[in-house]
């Protein structure tokens, strides 16, 4: 397999995060090139998981809007995280993976990216469950702590055209740079398959299908509301 893309795409509006993602799934038949994307929030948000129940969402957080993601896992806070995707094609080894497995391996690589800026960080042995719903409440197995807290946590969906990985970080206190961090990132990728960078064409016709899906889809009270 030839190298990843690597999209920066920036912030953007709630729809068109999720919408993007969910595009990079469907297009990974056609690409068959994983894609790692980076992207932020234009205003305080929170996602949530796709079989979440909308009004109990409602009453576990004041974020709004409130968008329903394409993967599952909990209610994840959106106003001060850097926030980042993984799309992998069928053709790609990370696609045969486990969930477990693909969930401390996307952790593991996180973890070697801050320990490489000089933060410790250590992969959850077992869950400790504190608050139903919350990502960021409590912690999973193999999310990614810091000094015993959450700072990073995932989600997946796996189709027949491939993997969506969804993750979250929480930076910790004495984080560098948001940007230093992403380049860290990529510096680690090597590590677990990855690397051989190569920039995402973010052509017309993909701004154009993107938008197309987030007004239709992720912007629409319906859908959000749909359980």
């Amino acid at each position: 397999m030839n190298g990843w893309y690597l999209l920066d795409s920036g912030p953007g509006d709630p729809a068109w995060n999720m919408a993007v993602d969910e595009w990079l799934l469907e297009a990974m038949a056609r690409l068959d090139r994983p894609v790692l994307r980076f992207y932020g929030w234009t205003e305080p948000a929170a996602s949530f998981g796709y079989f979440q129940r909308y009004a109990e969402v409602e009453r576990l957080t004041a974020l709004r809007p409130l968008v329903r993601r394409p993967t599952g896992g909990g209610i994840v806070p959106h106003d001060a995280d850097w926030t980042y995707s993984l799309a992998f094609p069928p053709s790609a080894p990370w696609y045969q993976l486990t969930a477990l497995e693909s969930y401390r391996q996307v952790h593991a690589w996180l973890g070697a990216a801050f320990a490489s800026l000089g933060i410790l960080t250590t992969l959850a042995p077992a869950p400790l469950k504190a608050a139903p719903g919350q990502c960021f409440v409590g912690y999973e197995q193999f999310d990614l702590l810091c000094r015993g807290r959450k700072i990073a946590g995932a989600a997946q969906r796996r189709t027949r055209t491939g993997l969506l990985i969804q993750g979250s970080v929480q930076p910790p206190p004495a984080s560098p740079p948001r940007r230093e961090w992403q380049r860290a990132v990529c510096a680690q990728a090597a590590a677990f398959g990855g690397g051989g960078w190569s920039p995402f064409p973010a052509d017309a016709q993909f701004q154009a299908e993107t938008r197309q899906l987030a007004l239709s889809k992720y912007a629409q009270e319906r859908y959000n509301r749909k359980r």
